[in-house]
């Protein structure tokens, strides 16, 4: 079998299966409602005569087509391994019917209670079911979870939330996350524009396309409406009751991943036999995932799928509830292979093995005690944070932070002295403050920083805060201009190693473009030195069970269906100065490459270009310009979509502009533009 996707994935260790398997294509699940929904099942071959567990995997991203690499690696793993294992378009996506109108509605957890109701009565079925997914399927197995089916013993969920406000890519930190926002909404705009296979559905797929392509909405549009943390972000936010999930849930992330904070919550909140896993990765299965070390991931969910599907005692449940990659200290780069460091094992969370330090702020510094008297003034730069790496990297290229040396001289930074011992940092930073701001609407942002001995400077943890919102993400509040404030910034958890005599950087701003959009007037903060301004540390002290944790075996998957590259990919991501006008810009290019499927003639692939844009002084300069390409064909059928979003605002409004044209051929098809002005509110 030939694989050319990923560096990563051509290392994997091929197995081969203790038992024989079948691959069931184009199965039609129905729904009361009259819909039917595509699957495609992997199941032992005598399944019918001896039943097995089933597996889930629910998510928008095309079975047949963008996702049948990876589902031909793992599910067939999990087959081999005496499990049906199931894959489903959810409503709207692939050749399932209907249109996919936003994400995670309640439409979407019903057809999941649905599918089980039909795995249950299949002939090959036990009646005990578990759901697997990353990142959408990570959420949505949380949210099928908190629904309380009978069938449904047990999730794995990976790179996910519990909270769709706080900490996904709409809003962090009660701001638009310019970076991700109209991003992300313009991805799943062609994304859920794509049409059926007319192999698979026949003659109808062209009056479905047209359909989807005309009531497909900007899903930016309804995200943008919601500004603060109300029913409609609370839907689907397990946060909101966590003992609506009764079963084990086993929590994976990456440090170098959008979501890893929800892990930390989750095993502190959800059922005493859950567990968590962190390792250096991006946004990734751990088997595939970069930076190094990946692991033997499909084998850790046969452990856990025995244990909670089969009832075989496999041993998972005798090891630490929460096992993590510490990072070594590394010098700044945007790209790594590979993240030395150590896996370490905590029985609970919140950890006994994991203290609190706080360091303070005076003069410049990073103390142990804090001073009295001091303020430090805090002024807009609006092109800080072009070197701060993507919210939630997936391992290409050029995501990660540069040096923060190119961001230092945009912010106030105080440094501590240098360590005198080497220092494991596990949990959440959190930077406290008394401050005051000179408008109504501010925000606080706050990195930080691991500086070597020879200067450089990795970011390491960061996080921000609209003081609108200090006390409420549901209810903000306007600045008093001049009043002190106390606040609490969280910052990303991370697991990190500082080694003596490295000191750590704290960098103070009122701005991070193009994380977060700016507010609409520069703003100068005042930050407050004394007791309540304070960086509260989560430091870890080794353990002598350390050495016996994170004992993994080596990536292992399925062989893989054999693909042709029609398209190598590329990816590019540069910073632009117009040093005559005042102009940044942030260019970040990604041809996805081209493929081609030979078991079903399918070929697909994408280019993405994404500006972020803004004048120095000028907070109502940012603008973001998202355009995507995206084929999907075979043969004489060929479909192409092309799409153009922007984003701008003013004092008291944000415009938005999603344009979508389609192509059958070469004959356009669709085309059509929306404009939408919504008002800021407290943004």
């Amino acid at each position: 079998m030939v694989f050319n996707i990923k560096d990563s994935e051509k290392r994997r260790v091929k197995t081969e299966y203790p038992i024989e398997i079948k691959k069931i294509e184009h199965v039609w699940i129905p729904m009361s409602d009259g819909a039917k929904l595509a699957a495609t099942i992997w199941l032992p071959v005598d399944a019918e005569e001896n039943p097995v567990p089933a597996i889930l995997e629910y998510i928008p991203y095309r079975k047949n087509d963008f996702t049948a690499i990876r589902d031909s690696a793992r599910h067939p793993y999990f087959a081999g391994h005496g499990y049906a294992s199931i894959r489903v378009d959810i409503r709207g996506s692939g050749d399932s019917d209907g249109i996919l109108k936003d994400e995670y509605l309640k439409q979407e957890q019903d057809d999941a209670l649905e599918i089980f109701d039909w795995i249950v009565k299949q002939p090959w079925a036990t009646g005990a079911i578990g759901m697997i997914g990353k990142s959408w399927g990570g959420f949505n197995g949380l949210q099928v979870a908190a629904r309380q089916h009978p069938a449904l013993k047990t999730i794995i969920t990976i790179d996910s939330t519990d909270d769709r406000y706080a900490d996904d890519v709409h809003y962090r930190g009660g701001t638009v996350m310019a970076s991700d926002m109209l991003w992300w909404a313009s991805t799943m705009f062609v994304y859920n524009a794509r049409p059926q296979d007319p192999e698979v559905v026949g003659a109808s797929w062209k009056e479905n396309w047209l359909d989807r392509l005309e009531n497909t909405p900007p899903q930016v549009e309804e995200w943008m409406r919601h500004q603060r943390r109300d029913d409609y972000w609370k839907h689907g936010s397990i946060c909101e009751d966590y003992s609506d999930i009764q079963i084990p849930v086993f929590t994976v992330s990456g440090w170098q991943d959008g979501y890893t904070n929800a892990v930390f919550r989750l095993l502190e909140h959800l059922p005493k036999e859950s567990k968590g896993l962190i390792g250096p990765w991006a946004h990734e299965y751990p088997e595939v995932a970069t930076p190094d070390p990946a692991i033997g991931f499909l084998q850790e969910c046969l452990r856990w799928w025995d244990q909670w599907l089969k009832g075989i005692e496999t041993g998972i449940m005798d090891e630490p509830k929460l096992t993590t990659w510490i990072q070594n200290s590394e010098l700044p780069k945007v790209t790594y292979k590979e993240r030395p460091g150590k896996w370490v094992g905590d029985s609970a969370w919140p950890s006994p093995n994991v203290q609190e330090k706080s360091l303070w702020l005076a003069n410049d510094k990073l103390t142990d005690k804090s001073a009295r008297g001091e303020a430090f003034q805090i002024p807009s730069v609006q092109e800080h944070g072009f070197y701060t790496g993507v919210f939630c990297p997936f391992g290409q290229p050029g995501d990660l932070p540069g040096d923060q040396r190119l961001e230092n001289g945009k912010a106030v930074v105080f440094t501590s002295d240098p360590l005198e011992e080497t220092t494991d940092l596990l949990g959440q930073p959190v930077f406290h403050a008394e401050v005051s701001s000179d408008q109504e609407n501010a925000l606080l942002v706050v990195r930080l920083c691991d500086k070597a001995p020879t200067g450089e400077s990795t970011l390491i943890s960061w996080g921000m805060l609209n003081l609108t919102h200090r006390n409420s993400h549901e209810h903000p509040e306007a600045l008093v201009p001049g009043e002190k404030y106390k606040v609490a910034v969280d910052l990303d958890v991370l697991g990190q190693q500082i080694p003596k005599g490295h000191q750590l950087e704290v960098a103070i701003s009122p701005t991070s473009w193009p994380q977060a959009w700016p507010s609409a007037k520069p703003v100068t903060l005042t930050v407050h030195a004394g007791e309540d301004t304070k960086l509260v540390l989560p430091v870890r002290t080794a353990q002598p069970e350390d050495a016996d944790c994170g004992k993994f075996g080596p990536p292992e998957t399925a062989p893989v269906m054999d693909i042709e590259i029609l398209r190598e990919e590329n990816r590019t991501r540069e910073v632009r100065h117009d040093l005559i006008n005042g102009v940044w810009k942030l260019e970040d290019f990604s041809d996805e490459g081209e493929r081609r499927l030979p078991h079903n003639g399918i070929e697909h692939g994408s280019k993405n270009e994404n500006t972020f844009t803004i004048k120095e002084n000028d907070p109502l300069s940012a603008k973001v310009q998202c355009q995507w390409e995206l084929k999907v064909g075979r043969g004489d059928w060929q479909t192409k979509l092309v799409s153009d979003s922007e984003m701008t605002s003013d004092e008291t409004t944000f415009y938005l502009t999603n344009t979508l044209t389609a192509y059958e051929g070469e004959e356009e098809v669709f085309h059509k533009t929306w404009k939408t002005t919504i008002p800021r509110d407290f943004i």
